[in-house]
């Protein structure tokens, strides 16, 4: 997940349908009023072990077609599955 951008509250409620499809996407956000914090707007946990799930499951992928990928030692390979597990 990416680093909480600040928004202030009048920008928020103004943005709402595009924040929310960022959310969706991983972004999470601080709402201030005045300068201050006072929510967060981040993305369910549903939203983020999917988009993390779907982002790993692509880079193995990736990785297998590499003609030139290195090979692999069974402590790495355990490492990816528990990382997938997570």
């Amino acid at each position: 997940m990416s680093k909480p951008i600040e928004i202030g509250a009048y920008a928020a409620k103004t943005h709402l349908p595009r924040l929310l499809r960022e959310v969706a996407a991983g972004q999470s956000f601080t709402i201030t009023v005045r300068g201050k914090p006072v929510a967060e707007l981040t993305p369910s946990i549903d939203v983020v072990g999917e988009n993390r799930n779907v982002k790993f499951v692509k880079a193995m992928r990736d990785f297998m077609k590499r003609p030139d990928r290195p090979s692999l030692t069974a402590e790495q390979i355990k490492d990816m599955i528990e990382f997938g597990r997570r």
